[in-house]
């Protein structure tokens, strides 16, 4: 069971006289539960959430956030002892993913001449090849160039990476009727005409295929119809059921949260997270709005 901890963490915008953003955040996430991040607009989840990841936007002024790792973390590959604990705010953002650190994007990019099969198995080969090189210092295995494509280069060359064309078509098909997804997907290019919905279901559908031990879902219920919210919803809880992925998930409100039952809530309001609850203080939130919190708080203070 994976640990992602974030400790006192300060942030600013990486710009001369940027603005400070985060100011001691505090939180803990393990595999297999889901958490929520509320609060409004401003408060510092996005930033909280692309800081995980690594965005050069920003810089961290104090703090650290540290990865926990434990042996079933990566299925039978064997973690050495002094491979357990990493600080993420002193690694590249694929080094972080291929430690099990993934970001759902609130507004997915669409690449055209992309297609879904070969990006999702270029990212997973990837990811196995630099963990592989982080746990156990070994250099990816080195690629002979070759003319051409033994398949369509719509799917890549057949030898590239550690799984190859056939298998990873079939982990694709697993996972997304996993997902109830409709295979036409697979051969269309990355986001390219997708619904706001479809979009967000692939990224559930990143998730699923490159089962990270921690994903950070921002407002991934942003501008989705009932029949999407539930959808993706579906996905997000078989992240946890299936995998044992743990969740941050990043949201305004408290519908999504009817479908994807958050084993913990928190609030954040100025770059803090300053309340932590069970899933009825979401319900709480959505009957009396934030103006409560940030009188308890400051009064309190």
């Amino acid at each position: 069971m994976a640990t992602l901890e974030i400790k006192n963490l300060h942030a600013r915008v990486a710009e001369e006289d940027g603005e400070q953003i985060l100011r001691g955040v505090d939180l803990e996430v393990k595999s297999g539960e889901i958490h929520a991040l509320m609060g409004p607009n401003g408060s510092g989840k996005s930033t909280t959430s692309k800081i995980i990841a690594g965005h050069p936007a920003y810089e961290v002024t104090d703090g650290e956030i540290l990865l926990h790792l434990e042996d079933d973390d990566f299925g039978d590959l064997e973690i050495p002892d002094d491979a357990r604990t990493w600080n993420l705010l002193e690694l590249e953002p694929n080094e972080r993913a291929a430690l099990g650190i993934f970001l759902g994007f609130q507004y997915p990019a669409e690449i055209e001449g992309v297609t879904m099969t070969n990006f999702l198995r270029t990212a997973l080969n990837a990811k196995i090849d630099e963990r592989e090189e982080l746990l156990f210092g070994e250099d990816a295995e080195e690629e002979e160039e070759e003319a051409g494509y033994d398949t369509s280069p719509m799917e890549g060359n057949v030898d590239d990476g550690e799984v190859g064309v056939a298998e990873f078509q079939k982990l694709l098909k697993e996972k997304m009727d996993l997902l109830d997804m409709d295979e036409k997907f697979m051969q269309r290019y990355l986001n390219a005409g997708f619904s706001g919905g479809e979009k967000k279901q692939n990224e559930v559908l990143q998730a699923a295929i490159l089962e990270p031990s921690i994903a950070v879902l921002d407002e991934i219920d942003s501008g989705l119809d009932i029949d999407r919210l539930q959808d993706v919803s579906k996905g997000i809880n078989a992240l946890r059921d299936e995998q044992g992925t743990g969740i941050l998930q990043i949201t305004h409100y408290q519908r999504i949260l009817e479908y994807v039952e958050p084993d913990h809530v928190h609030i954040m309001l100025d770059g803090k997270v300053v309340k932590s609850g069970d899933a009825s203080l979401a319900s709480e939130l959505e009957d009396k709005g934030y103006d409560w919190v940030r009188e308890e708080v400051y009064e309190a203070a």
